[in-house]
């Protein structure tokens, strides 16, 4: 069977809404490589959209799910609890930033996550109204569509979407939009259309993940702290994509030493396993009444051991530290591709092995680039690469590498890219 083949089986049977970036199909992988069907190598530099942060079939992962499908693979957390589930409840409610008393659920998908988020805070605040920011996303359900700030492709053709959810503007420097005009937007919001104590809940990516890898800055999430503190409103991070050590934290928010109300937790938990999480304080998790949050598969006890054995590989393999010293590594060999390139490349940025770089036509942040991304995407295949664009404008290369990868590896992709890059530009 070859990779032409099955793409043309996958057509005739699976619908086009959901589509593939390349027509190559996995036959295996390991750590940060992956072989087609054909036989032909790849380095990952997307990790499945950051999920698999140990790396593809870490071997602890994989004798650890093993051993639990052995024993059983489902009884439903809701009617048959296992051990697997409390302990992992028990780490991540350690985990998680910040010192107040934690509680937990589990459920099986980011949006799910999400979706619980807006549902105990307004069970908690007896309010109606969430604020999110222009560029963020926060999934593809009907209420995570609503908070997602980005139209095409995520909320093209679906709507109507659910009422009483607004948006602010993120702070991004290389468009000029400053912290000051965020927090502005966010007072005149409260001013023209929804009143603070009309308001349950804020919800932010300390780095947006579809919207371009934008760092939300320090001085943002503290105001937003201050200000529901101020208001009684729930602050929610959605940790999805940031989390279990990808930007050399363990969450993104401790860079910024601010403690969320609630946070969500899915992508790098169990290296591959469906599974997501909420994690906050214990008197807001508490809010809505037994029966009110869960899903027939959230915490799957084989979900759960997974995540168990990703916790000890974080820890015993130091991948926090790790994702450090490979978003450095990126980070200088890209830039030194902007060095010579300055006109193409508008920016270089990175936290921890969370790291991006942004396509402009003549050096201009008007300008995107859209044109020269969607062809570095498509001809990433061909030059052996997996690479995943993003960006409000389509116009952002990113870079998940998992945090078990090499840095021989890591330079023979970036060489990779690099050759590809060159090639484009003198075409």
């Amino acid at each position: 069977m070859n990779n032409k083949d099955l793409q043309a089986r996958k057509s005739q049977v699976i619908a086009r809404g959901q589509g593939n970036v390349y027509p190559v199909y996995v036959e295996h992988a390991k750590n940060a490589e992956v072989w087609d069907v054909e036989g032909k190598r790849y380095i990952d530099f997307g990790t499945g959209i950051a999920v698999c942060n140990t790396g593809h079939s870490h071997p602890k992962v994989v004798a650890a799910v093993k051993q639990q499908v052995d024993k059983f693979s489902h009884t439903c957390v809701m009617v048959n609890p296992y051990e697997v589930a409390v302990t992992l409840a028990e780490k991540l409610t350690k985990l998680a930033p910040g010192d107040s008393e934690k509680k937990a659920i589990f459920v099986s998908t980011g949006a799910e996550a999400v979706e619980n988020c807006v549902k105990i805070a307004r069970a908690h605040t007896g309010r109606r109204g969430v604020i999110a920011f222009n560029g963020g996303f926060h999934g593809r359900t009907n209420l995570t569509m609503a908070l997602t700030g980005k139209i095409t492709p995520y909320k093209n053709l679906f709507g109507p979407f659910p009422s009483d959810i607004f948006h602010v503007p993120f702070p991004n420097d290389c468009h000029e939009v400053s912290v000051k005009a965020s927090l502005k937007a966010l007072e005149n919001l409260f001013k023209v259309d929804i009143a603070p104590s009309e308001t349950a809940a804020i919800i932010i990516e300390p780095v947006q993940g579809e919207g371009g890898f934008y760092q939300a800055p320090k001085a943002l999430l503290v105001a937003l702290r201050k200000l529901c503190d101020e208001h009684g409103i729930v602050l929610i991070a959605d940790e999805i994509q940031t989390g279990f050590g990808r930007t050399g934290k363990m969450f993104s928010f401790e860079h910024a030493g601010v403690e969320a109300d609630l946070m969500t937790m899915a992508k790098g938990i169990a290296g591959g396993f469906p599974i997501a999480a909420v994690v906050g304080k214990g008197e807001i998790m508490d809010a809505p009444l037994p029966g009110g949050l869960g899903g027939t598969y959230g915490g799957s006890p084989v979900a759960c051991a997974a995540a168990l054995a990703v916790l000890e590989v974080i820890e015993e393999d130091k991948l926090i530290e790790r994702a450090n010293i490979l978003g450095q590594l990126f980070n200088e060999r890209l830039s030194a591709l902007k060095s010579q390139y300055p006109t193409h490349i508008l920016d270089v940025r990175n936290q921890g092995a969370m790291i991006a770089m942004e396509l402009v036509n003549n050096g201009d942040s008007e300008q995107p680039n859209t044109d020269l991304t969607g062809a570095i995407i498509a001809g990433a295949a061909e030059h052996g690469l997996i690479l995943l664009a993003c960006g409000f404008y389509g116009n952002v290369i990113r870079f998940l590498p998992a945090l078990t990868m090499s840095d021989e590896i890591a330079n023979e992709g970036l060489d990779k890219f690099s050759a590809l890059f060159k090639s484009l530009i003198t075409a």
